[in-house]
């Protein structure tokens, strides 16, 4: 919806009326979209393609394939390619594409509800219908009752977050409609704008004048050839973000050398640490995100050959999930130096793709028992390192895509001063020096093969006329009572997921002109007093004294404290300014609105949602019932045993009815998770933990699994960060280094509307060097 809502501003359109009253036509309204903003020519008639449509006035529609993944009735794992039909907020799946075989049935068909939950698995390997390649993984579930699930997998990660984000909309759609009234089996069964009347003719056309699509896949062939076929990946809002995070880091980055187009830089922020000397190469190559990562993540040896002078012999050792494996190669030091021994290293890859479509791989040394050491080579100790691929702007006369990829790498501190005093050392015939020539590889080998620079899996089209048909029999009214996740996991009937055909479709080409927003960051504060806006004005302040509240987990009492917590100011984050809409402007946050109370750090056997109605919580406390209102956030970390971070957060007065802290603390869970955002920074630590954790905002509701308790003078929000395995994977990182590592934490309230600007920091933590044996034992 925000995509549509930037593209009326562009266009004119939203001048004239509010974002709200523009979404309410944009859902409501009978009449057909004006022809606006007109991009490429004619209707697609490319099958393979996922689309999205705005149907009838408004309504999305999303389709294409995908994998369906699962048993059968005999016990055996199928892998099986099914187009995927979203219209509104009903799901269907077909053995063939319905545009080129009007009158076919779905096999599977269920309606998206407000319990669905998708969780994205990784990278998985499969042997038959995926033609033995890595495909990657979605998982719905309903998160009232997991044994309700079912998977779908594609050909890329950029694909996958398409397809997550169609079902988000699919949601947001349901819950609109229930919103406006009526009963959900009411709404289940019927739809104004859809309805297939029984009079009309089997077949009839269900969008009416322009439709919007947006691709999303490039068709069955492309998914079993695996190949990566994305390019710039649009961010929610329809712009890129920044180009730097969302909080102020403390790096120095100087340029020290340049190899083949490609500069390498050094951190000289803290150049007297006596710890490895952190480098990094960046380069810009001609190619989306999505391409580079998947030519990144290949062990292919004749691809790697091309471009990786160092780990080009490279093999799979363990692949613990989607997001973590154990890799072994070997290379000959012959062009490093003028020792013939082979060497051989092991290494562990963890990588995951944030929410504005940014890759990241850590790459560390590694042990495997099923790799010892080997006859006739030297075990190799690789410098950690990390990754990091996102995509650039494209001009608007071009829509080439464009990354920028960087390559961290740690080096002893020895050798590179060494290199720097005197440039006729042996640095250049180091694994260090090899690792960082790998940017400059990867450039040239993208740019000598321009089939690898495949076009958008964003693309937005418009046609005249739509010549889409489907069967009366595939209507919503048709009787689609499942949720999609039972659709999912149903039996099928017949021979539905027995067999398959080979499914035919053309290739017609279509161009997109991407819009580029330019993010500036201006070094502004917010002022209090817009924030305070939020709370009732008419209401007298309630004196909050500190001495009443106390967590388990105590406040520091200087910066030099360790397993403790304090409250920043919000000036080390940047959020949306006043004028974020029209030029994306962010500005520096100032003083949040909610005071930080305390902080409970728990051990507990299981995670505990409603943590605020236990008895030994602060809310229970007859010093906590008198506060106006407490915001609560109960982070709960994975982990042998699992723990709860719990976070109080006051205010002096009650929330003012008519703001958007109201809309929020009494609105549904759907609104929650589409507003709640949180902005992390390790201000002090291993420099591996700060690439992971990263200092981009985060919505936390897309992320992982967010419930929410509205009762008395609070509200609760339980933010079960086992529920993503990338999330897992982050956590479990760092934890390990938890006792050496400050973390800052800011959270907020996303602004989408003009009236909600700017943005303010609802509250901050600093977590400096927790201890987990401090955490105190909580029985549930």
């Amino acid at each position: 919806m925000s995509r549509l809502i930037l593209w009326a501003q562009k266009t004119g359109i939203a001048s004239k009326l509010q974002p709200s009253q523009l979404l309410s036509i944009l859902l409501e309204s009978q009449m057909d979209e004006p022809d606006l903003n007109k991009v490429g020519s004619g209707r697609s008639q490319e099958s393979g393609h996922s689309r999205a449509s705005s149907v009838g006035g408004g309504r999305f529609e999303y389709f294409g394939w995908v994998y369906h993944l699962g048993v059968n009735k005999i016990g055996h794992e199928y892998c099986h390619l099914r187009f995927l039909f979203i219209r509104g907020k009903y799901v269907m799946m077909y053995k063939h594409d319905p545009h080129e075989n009007p009158g076919i049935r779905p096999i599977r068909k269920g309606v998206v509800g407000p319990t669905l939950m998708i969780e994205e698995l990784g990278r998985r390997k499969v042997n038959n219908g995926g033609g033995g390649g890595d495909i990657y993984v979605l998982r719905f579930y309903n998160r009232l009752d997991e044994a309700k699930k079912g998977e779908i997998a594609c050909a890329t990660a950029g694909e996958a977050q398409k397809w997550m984000e169609a079902f988000d909309q699919a949601k947001q759609q349901a819950e609109f409609e229930l919103s406006r009234g009526g009963s959900a089996r009411s709404k289940l069964n019927s739809d104004d704008e859809i309805d297939l009347d029984g009079h009309r003719p089997s077949v009839r056309h269900y969008a009416r004048g322009l439709k919007r699509l947006i691709k999303i896949g490039e068709g069955p062939e492309s998914l079993l050839r695996q190949s990566s076929n994305l390019a710039a990946d649009i961010g929610r809002d329809g712009y890129f973000e920044d180009d730097v995070g969302d909080a102020v880091e403390a790096y120095e980055w100087k340029c020290v050398r340049t190899v083949n187009g490609v500069r390498i830089f050094q951190d000289v922020a803290d150049s007297d640490r006596g710890k490895g000397v952190i480098v990094k190469a960046v380069g810009v190559i001609d190619a989306s995100a999505d391409t580079a990562f998947e030519v990144l993540m290949n062990l292919e040896r004749r691809q790697r050959y091309e471009w990786d002078m160092l780990t080009g012999d490279l093999e799979m050792v363990d692949s613990c999930n989607g997001h973590y494996d154990v890799v072994y190669g070997t290379f000959s030091p012959m062009y490093l130096s003028r020792w013939e021994s082979k060497r051989d290293f092991i290494f562990s890859r963890q990588w995951f793709r944030g929410q504005d479509g940014t890759y990241t791989i850590l790459q560390s040394p590694a042990v495997h028992k099923k790799k010892p050491q080997r006859s006739g080579y030297r075990r190799t100790k690789l410098n950690p390192s990390t990754w990091e691929v996102r995509n650039l702007n494209t001009s608007m006369d071009t829509d080439t895509p464009r990354c920028l990829v960087t390559q961290m790498v740690e080096i002893r501190s020895v050798g590179w001063w060494k290199w720097k005093k005197n440039h006729f050392s042996k640095f250049e015939k180091s694994v260090p020096y090899a690792l960082l020539c790998q940017v400059a590889g990867l450039k040239e080998y993208i740019a000598a093969n321009p089939s690898l620079k495949l076009k958008s899996a964003a693309s937005v089209i418009q046609s005249k006329i739509s010549q889409v048909s489907v069967s009366s029999g595939e209507s919503e009214a048709d009787g689609i009572h499942d949720e999609f996740y039972d659709a999912m996991s149903a039996d099928s009937s017949s021979s539905d997921e027995e067999s398959d055909t080979e499914i035919e479709n053309k290739d017609v080409k279509v161009k997109l002109k991407n819009v580029a927003w330019a993010i500036t960051s201006l070094a502004l504060k917010r002022t209090l007093s817009d924030a305070n806006k939020e709370l009732d004005p008419k209401a007298a302040p309630f004196k909050i004294d500190p001495s009443q509240f106390h967590g388990s987990l105590r406040k520091a009492r200087d910066d030099a404290d360790t397993d403790c917590w304090t409250s920043p100011s919000g000036t080390g984050f940047m959020i949306r300014g006043k004028t974020y809409l029209k030029d994306s402007s962010k500005v520096s946050g100032g003083d949040p609105l909610l005071k930080l109370i305390a902080v409970d750090w728990f051990k507990v056997d299981k995670s505990i949602d409603r943590i605020a109605l236990h008895p030994k919580c602060l809310m229970q406390s007859e010093a906590g019932k008198k506060l106006p209102f407490v915001l609560v956030v109960n982070l709960q970390v994975p982990a042998t045993p699992n723990y709860s971070l719990v976070l109080y957060y006051a205010s002096d007065r009650p929330v003012n009815p008519n703001s958007l802290l109201a809309k929020f603390v009494d609105g549904s869970d759907v609104f929650r998770n589409a507003r709640f955002k949180l902005i992390p920074s390790i201000v002090d630590g291993y420099w591996m933990v700060k690439r992971a954790v990263g200092s981009k905002a985060c919505l936390l509701g897309k992320a992982v699994s967010c419930k929410c308790l509205r009762q008395d003078n609070f509200l609760e929000i339980d933010v079960d960060i086992g529920s993503s395995s990338v999330a897992r994977s982050i956590i479990g990182l760092v934890l390990g280094y938890v006792t050496s590592i400050v973390v800052d934490l800011a959270i907020l309230i996303e602004a989408r509307e003009e009236a909600e600007l700017p943005e303010y920091i609802l509250g901050t933590v600093r977590l400096n060097r927790l201890k987990i044996d401090s955490a105190v034992h909580l029985e549930a």
